[in-house]
């Protein structure tokens, strides 16, 4: 029976290369002339923090950020930009962390989303995975399609194609 696979990662090799392209940019730029700027990627905990003197300087920082990350491939809502900025002595904090699998809450939204479309698929929930099978390739196909369609908050990839 043909299936896929429904998952949310994020490639931490294209988001440590937006990072450096924004790293960059920030150190070419005129406004941004004798500013403390600290942009730092952990890739083992996801984690991203960025400290600035400003407010303004730090949503400067994330808009430039933001514009790397979709040139490099990468879907924007693998970062949790929820998270309030922390003033740390002189500088603002911000730690925004990067959104690696499919939760509980989310895979359930996903599958009764699936369910709700009228095909003929099932969908399960496998650990931070949701797998969606069924009889014709074509009904997995419209699927996809109507997933990338729909507005939800978290990134998603279509993997492990099997017909």
């Amino acid at each position: 029976m043909p299936s896929f696979d429904i998952v949310s990662r994020a490639d931490m090799q294209l988001i440590d290369n937006a990072v450096n392209i924004t790293r960059k940019e920030i150190a070419n730029r005129f406004d941004f002339k004798d500013v403390p700027v600290s942009i730092e990627l952990n890739k083992k905990d996801h984690m991203l923090v960025i400290e600035t003197e400003s407010e303004m300087k730090l949503q400067q920082i994330v808009d430039v950020l933001l514009s790397r990350t979709m040139r490099q491939g990468v879907d924007i809502k693998v970062y949790d930009l929820n998270k309030a900025a922390q003033l740390s002595g002189k500088l603002i904090r911000k730690e925004i962390p990067i959104r690696n699998g499919l939760s509980q809450e989310e895979a359930k939204k996903l599958v009764k989303f699936i369910r709700g479309l009228g095909l003929k698929v099932q969908a399960a929930v496998m650990d931070d995975t949701v797998r969606v099978s069924g009889k014709k390739i074509d009904d997995l196909q419209t699927v996809i399609q109507h997933c990338k369609k729909a507005s939800f908050d978290f990134a998603l990839q279509f993997v492990n194609m099997k017909s």
